[in-house]
């Protein structure tokens, strides 16, 4: 029994959930090709052949729908599917004939079928109101407005140049990884913590508080004769750091809480280096239930790129090929104070030229 004592509690390995054409086929593709918006296939050099159908679907989902999932996975794929990083939800078929049965049933629980290739994938995005503590906007309910608004780009209903991927943060902790995205929508706060001067004492730790910001903005104070904290607003960066662990100190702000638009990150390799995201509106005020200016906005950089981008260009390649000025100019948006890189620590990304492309 001591030879079989296991002491590695971590993850299983990841083989052991391998469908048996993937894993005998590992590492011996021979190439893959999309046959149609949504779907496409693998061929081993065995002469395998794995299709994959990619079907949209949201980050939340209930217990009903998931079990549908599964019930579709086991009619159509021998039981195996897998969830993207994205929230799509993909079937792994061998038979090519149930290719196109799977779409009709998809399509039946109103799920679409696309996001593979030259399209616009499902959008990658963090709690918001939902869970997140730090949240200035909502993010499932901008994710799917926005989607729907854009859904003839996902299904192949309309052509676009390239891969374009979209990402939503609640906050600028970012842990919806918008840095990086082709467009990025970003809620941000704009007015440090609100200090509950009467409650601080009873519900946090001075101390820990203090120590708690990445700025150095917050300090020891006494107000009316009682222990609490003050707030250099300079320093401050929204973050909510303070937040995590006094809750006498909450960032939510109705009026001065919204999102801002980036534009022009991608992680790929594929014809340039990967890029940072860069401001691109600074501010729009959080308008439930639909945001129709953040959607109409996220539409208008969409068309400006579908209308005159190259083949396989990304957003970013396509916004330093014509220049940030024209891409401004074509897209209505307007240059603000925002839009000057003035961080002090910031010297390598400084525009250390007088030249401007027009």
């Amino acid at each position: 029994m001591a030879t079989e004592r296991r002491t590695d509690i971590g993850p299983p390995h990841y083989e052991r959930f391998l469908p048996p054409i993937i894993k005998a086929n590992y590492g011996k593709w021979k190439f893959h090709e999309v046959l149609r918006p949504g779907v496409m296939v693998h061929v081993g050099e065995s002469g395998d052949k794995l299709f994959t159908v990619r079907a949209g679907s949201p980050r939340l989902l209930g217990t009903k729908r998931i079990r549908k999932f599964a019930e579709l996975a086991d009619k159509y794929c021998g039981g195996f599917l897998r969830f993207t990083s994205r929230h799509n939800c993909e079937f792994l078929l061998t038979d090519q004939a149930n290719v196109e049965p799977l779409i009709a049933d998809l399509a039946e629980l109103g799920h679409p079928v696309g996001g593979i290739g030259a399209a616009i994938s499902s959008i990658v995005h963090t709690q918001g109101w939902v869970h997140c503590h730090s949240a200035a906007t909502d993010a499932s309910g901008v994710v799917k407005c926005v989607m729907d608004d854009l859904h003839e780009y996902f299904d192949g209903s309309t052509k676009i140049p390239g891969k374009l991927r979209i990402a939503l943060a609640c906050c600028l902790n970012m842990c919806g990884a918008v840095h990086c995205s082709d467009i990025a929508i970003l809620g941000v706060h704009r007015r440090p913590p609100k200090i509950q001067h009467d409650s601080i004492k009873k519900l946090c730790e001075i101390p820990n508080v203090i120590a708690s910001c990445p700025t150095a903005a917050i300090r020891p104070a006494e107000v009316d004769g009682n222990s609490s904290v003050e707030i250099d607003e300079e320093l401050c960066m929204f973050c909510a750091n303070c937040f995590s662990v006094c809750p006498a100190l909450p960032m939510a702000d109705a009026l001065n809480d919204g999102i801002s638009i980036w534009v022009g990150g991608k992680v790929s390799n594929a014809r340039s280096e990967p890029m940072f995201s860069k401001l691109a509106i600074p501010f729009i005020e959080n308008n439930p239930p639909r945001w129709p200016e953040v959607t109409s906005a996220v539409r208008k950089i969409v068309e400006v790129w579908v209308d005159g981008a190259r083949k396989y260009e990304r957003m970013g390649e396509f916004i330093e090929r014509i220049g940030w000025p024209k891409f401004f100019e074509l897209t209505g948006i307007e240059f603000e104070k925002q839009h000057i890189d003035d961080y002090k620590y910031a010297g390598l990304s400084f525009k250390r030229s007088a030249q401007l492309r027009h």
